[in-house]
């Protein structure tokens, strides 16, 4: 049994890895200031004598005992992170130096949650790891963007300067149970409206590709970075190189809800990605990991969620 600190724990992601983490016979200690995680998402967890949750946002230093961090705080979907960006380069940067003195104080290991936005829009298609990115550092999104760019910065200059043990793991989208209804992102956005009967929002000409990764998937990526061996750190590419259109999305979630909503578009939005597919050889080779659940099945899942959500 390890003492394992999730931040961001009652995110998204993060409720889901607490959940995994516990299930594997771990003590957990969930920490979350609630800007968009859920104490639903964790509700069901609350009893489990090896589960603690703290209200704590991770700018500010957190003094506890742990062997294992995985840094997941932050909000990742457009509309949240644009809300306060200030706080959200905040919630990385300072939240990245608060995490590492932690994990050198404690001598843990830790685990970036970074993303596939470090790429920007990329110039090169698939994404390996050593791709630099293609990034405004001034523009909209710039604050998640460069904030994670600046945190991968600080944990290879941890481990370089500090020798602290470090694992750096870029997150391509991810779908499923415990995504917030009104985050912004394709998925939730889709499903939601085609629920509701509602338009469905495209921006730009729906041309533009993403590449979805169904989170039990993603999650047993994470965990299988984090007990990888000492000596690699990665960055490494989590995430499907299934490719689809948004429009094709869009087409797949009206099929599967059997909703009535049309199509409607919308002026692009500054600096979105054109193109996003992971490259995930490494992956594949250190970790022995690669996706399994088909993009239909992992749909069903969640839409059967947000109709639960939105009953």
């Amino acid at each position: 049994m390890k003492k394992i600190l999730v931040t961001g724990g009652a995110g998204f992601l993060g409720s889901h890895l607490c959940e995994k983490l516990l299930a594997t016979g771990n003590d957990v200690l969930c920490a979350d200031n609630f800007f968009t995680g859920s104490k639903q998402n964790i509700a069901h967890l609350a009893g489990k004598p090896y589960f603690e949750l703290m209200r704590h946002d991770i700018t500010f230093p957190l003094y506890v005992e742990v062997e294992q961090i995985y840094n997941l705080a932050c909000p990742a979907s457009p509309v949240h992170y644009q809300f306060d960006p200030v706080q959200t380069t905040k919630t990385s940067v300072h939240g990245a130096i608060n995490m590492l003195g932690l994990a050198k104080r404690v001598k843990a290991r830790i685990l970036q949650a970074s993303t596939s936005e470090v790429y920007g829009d990329p110039e090169v298609h698939p994404q390996t790891e050593d791709y630099l990115g293609h990034v405004n550092p001034i523009g909209l999104r710039s604050c998640y963007d460069e904030g994670k760019r600046c945190a991968e910065t600080l944990f290879f200059d941890y481990h370089r300067q500090h020798g602290v043990g470090i694992k750096v793991a870029r997150i391509f989208n991810t779908y499923g149970p415990n995504m917030h209804p009104n985050d912004g992102r394709v998925v939730s956005n889709f499903i939601v409206q085609a629920l509701r009967g509602e338009d469905i929002t495209i921006y730009g000409d729906g041309s533009q590709s993403r590449s979805f990764c169904y989170v039990d998937d993603l999650i047993d990526g994470l965990v299988r970075l984090m007990d990888s061996a000492d000596g690699f750190t990665g960055p490494v590419n989590l995430g499907n190189p299934a490719e689809i259109s948004v429009g094709a999305l869009a087409e797949k979630i009206l099929a599967l809800t059997a909703s009535r909503s049309r199509l409607t578009f919308k002026p692009a939005v500054a600096d979105d990605p054109q193109q996003r597919q992971p490259d995930i050889s490494l992956a594949q080779k250190t970790l022995d990991w690669q996706p399994h659940t088909p993009l239909d099945d992992g749909l069903r899942e969640t839409i059967a969620y947000f109709r639960r959500k939105l009953a």
